[in-house]
């Protein structure tokens, strides 16, 4: 039996179990975020969306994600 390794992190103010060592982009493709406007906020510093494959979540991460919707 494979062991997986989890992580706990906080979504958008909600604990949330994870994969360990998915990177931020990976979570918005679970999550079908990739193709969206959003705005992101990792342990409480806005990041360029074109960092998100690179940087790797972590135990305890806090991630806020803020989609975009057009109106009038």
């Amino acid at each position: 039996m494979i062991n997986l390794i989890m992580a706990k992190i906080q979504l958008n103010g909600k604990k949330v179990l994870i994969k360990a060592n998915i990177s931020i982009l990976d979570l918005l493709k679970k999550y079908k975020l990739n193709n969206k406007r959003i705005a992101i906020e990792h342990n409480g510093k806005i990041i360029p969306r074109i960092i998100c494959k690179k940087k790797i979540l972590k135990n305890n991460d806090k991630l806020e994600i803020v989609q975009f919707i057009g109106g009038g």
